[in-house]
Parts: structure tokens; sequence; C-alpha cells
């Protein structure tokens, strides 16, 4: 897990055999949207092996790091 002391957890990083699946836990604020998800706010995405985007993912944890993050509203 990620996160900025003061302003919380805004992300996690969960390791599989065949890929990452990177949570950000205040993901419906990202622009634009990760992919995956069905929780209320938390957004994902599964990164497979010779699919990273690293600009959208390095842009994605710009956002996610710049608004507060789990654990603080």
């Amino acid at each position: 897990m990620y996160g900025i002391k003061g302003q919380g957890w805004f992300a996690s990083f969960h390791m599989f055999t065949n890929y990452v699946k990177v949570t950000f836990f205040r993901g419906t604020s990202l622009q634009p949207m990760p992919p995956g998800g069905s929780a209320k706010e938390a957004r994902w995405i599964d990164i497979h092996e010779h699919d990273l985007d690293e600009a959208q993912l390095t842009a994605w944890i710009a956002q996610a790091s710049a608004v507060p993050g789990w654990g603080k509203s």
C-alpha cells in the first residue's frame, strides 16, 4: 500500500502469477478513470507482461497522490 503521512492511503499493488493489480482507492476521481472496478470509489488496472502504459500509470499515481486517500475525507 502507498500513502502520504497525514493524507491516507491512495494505492495498493497486488502481485499475482500473471499480472499485477494496481488499485486506486479514490479511483473514480482519476481522469481517465481506470477501467476495473465495481466498488464505490475504488478503481483498478490489471497490468500483464508487455502491456504497461507507463505514461498513463504515472499520471494516475500523480493524480491519486494529490487527493485525500483512504482513511481521510
